[in-house]
């Protein structure tokens, strides 16, 4: 297993100032993250500004041209642009945003190498399943989708969210973003607690690390194990 300093190395794209960084570093990852725009709060252990598509589809390319020749990541997690998916979204705003999961999800393939694609709940992902804030105990409204290779088996939901076209109430304690005033909300009790490098603009459009803490544990068993396991019991949550 290819790893910096004792750990396997994960490549996360689309990173952002690394909310999914973060979680796969709590894991137990060494990661490697590329974004488009330049991130100067993003938390990983390495950073390269570039197209995050390209640089998939250059590993893909590698891996074609020098089989069984897949580089130092173990590992990648993809998080693409999910405006094309989101359900307020407009026709005319949908022709603005590409829709990218079926290209990232076959290069993805090509490289055949265990990976997680992230995005809105709303986006056409079949064989994923939903995280929240409430499955954590984080104080957040923030449902996300992931299709993880190789699947995960069960998991845990503990959110009572059926349709996301507006957020349920999930009780005292958890603030949706962008509802009322949210913005005041989100600094006094979110940020601090979830996402503590980032600004609040940053944070709008992260990923809880909880959530790929959860996925890394398992992607981290699977590999050392050489074969299929069960996701980690809800229990270490």
């Amino acid at each position: 297993m290819t790893a910096e300093n004792d750990r396997p190395v994960l490549l996360d794209l689309f990173c952002g100032a690394g909310g999914a960084t973060k979680g796969y570093q709590r894991a137990g990852f060494y990661v490697v993250g590329v974004d488009i725009k330049p991130q100067p709060n993003y938390c990983g252990d390495e950073f390269f500004q570039d197209d995050a598509i390209e640089y998939l589809r250059h590993l893909a390319w590698l891996v074609k041209r020098y089989p069984g020749e897949k580089g130092r990541f173990v590992a990648i997690h993809a998080s693409p642009p999910c405006q094309a998916y989101a359900v307020l979204a407009t026709d005319r705003k949908r022709d603005d945003h590409p829709e990218m999961l079926e290209p990232v999800r076959d290069l993805l393939r090509q490289i055949d190498l265990p990976w997680v694609i992230e995005n809105v709940p709303t986006a056409p992902m079949p064989d994923s399943f939903v995280l929240c804030g409430s499955t954590f105990d984080l104080p957040i409204i923030r449902h996300r989708r992931f299709e993880v290779s190789p699947p995960m088996g069960l998991h845990p939901s503990l959110c009572p969210q059926e349709r996301y076209g507006r957020g349920v109430d999930h009780g005292p304690g958890f603030y949706p973003y962008a509802r009322k005033s949210w913005e005041a909300a989100w600094r006094e009790h979110v940020v601090p607690v979830v996402w503590p490098w980032m600004t609040l603009e940053e944070a709008g459009q992260a990923i809880p690390p909880a959530y790929t803490e959860y996925i890394g544990t398992y992607l981290l068993e699977h590999l050392r194990s050489g074969h299929s396991v069960h996701a980690p019991s809800s229990t270490t949550l």
